[in-house]
């Protein structure tokens, strides 16, 4: 690929597509080595594979880089621009100093259930980086889903392909932000266990919740990690959605899945993706939640707002399946 990208003043997020190890080595290593060689911070985020091959192709130049395996830092795509990218870019770009970045959030064997919030993730770059001195090159395999790569362009305003770098004419994040935000599928089998709670009742919402995810086969060394994460919803929920809301729960594919609906509006994309100032209090609960959970998926219109979040149980809950 050029250079032509990476060197422009602003914000940069071209979409690579890759056919086999060599062309994503010859492509990846041009990237990293190029920026090392303009003085730029450079960090790689890729899944453990291609972090191997990546890692032993750079050599010595491995040790100039940030180096991140993304199945396991960025397995739930929504704490990927906080955890990954923002924390980054924020640590090395001071003064106006470039930074770049590859990040792989989609890769074979990703599946249907994790997918919309990977493509989520990748429109929403565009926004949380806009006007910002950063470079994020995602790398996209072509044995991917002929829709992943059609996506690709709609989040990608360049697309780098065969060598030739050019500028995708279906370039769309905002329409991609918008049709992610669609009601979520109910859950399979039986009705899940559920708890209608309010301000009196946060507590008990949090014992209900642990109780029924030990009963599911959550790991009891998890059940810090849901505790927290269901009273900053529900406390979300009586402060900012109405002052009520109801919980569930259920497992679905190796995994226990929990929900909370209540009557409020995330009327922000970014909520819970961006670090909040640090002379501020507040803004941490949506975060927190994308960093304890193993994915997290949301619909929200006026009036209405459900948070679905996965934690995996046992070896089964490696993988979500379509």
């Amino acid at each position: 690929m050029t250079e032509a990208t990476a060197a422009t003043g602003g914000f940069s997020h071209p979409a690579l597509f890759y056919r086999g190890a060599d062309e994503y080595l010859g492509a990846t290593t041009s990237f990293v080595r190029a920026g090392l060689a303009a003085g730029e911070p450079v960090a790689v985020a890729v899944p453990g594979e291609n972090l191997r091959l990546l890692r032993a192709a750079l050599g010595e130049d491995a040790d100039r880089v940030h180096l991140v395996d993304m199945a396991d830092a960025g397995r739930n795509p929504g704490r990927i621009i906080p955890r990954i990218l923002r924390a980054f870019a924020d640590a090395h770009t001071a003064g106006g100093r470039r930074a770049r970045i590859i990040g792989e959030p989609v890769w074979v064997g990703r599946s249907g259930t994790e997918y919309p919030a990977c493509l989520q993730h990748e429109a929403l770059i565009n926004h949380a980086f806009a006007g910002r001195p950063v470079t994020i090159l995602c790398p996209y395999d072509v044995r991917l889903a002929p829709a992943v790569l059609e996506d690709a362009h709609a989040t990608h305003p360049v697309v780098v392909r065969d060598g030739t770098e050019k500028p995708s004419p279906s370039y769309a994040p905002e329409q991609v932000v918008a049709s992610c935000n669609l009601p979520l599928a109910d859950p399979p089998g039986p009705d899940p266990a559920t708890f209608a709670f309010d301000g009196d009742l946060l507590p008990d919402a949090r014992h209900f919740a642990l109780e029924r995810a030990l009963a599911l086969g959550l790991p009891a060394g998890r059940g810090d990690d849901l505790a927290l994460a269901v009273a900053e919803l529900t406390t979300n929920s009586v402060v900012h959605g109405g002052g009520s809301g109801t919980l569930r729960l259920w497992r679905e594919d190796g995994h226990v899945v929990w929900e909370v609906r209540d009557r409020g509006h995330i009327g922000d994309p970014l909520a819970g993706r961006r670090p909040p100032p640090p002379d501020r209090p507040g803004g941490r609960g949506l975060l927190l939640v994308h960093c304890l959970s193993d994915l997290v998926r949301t619909h929200t219109r006026p009036g209405s707002t459900v948070t679905r979040c996965y934690l995996a149980v046992g070896e089964d809950g490696g993988k979500l399946l379509p």
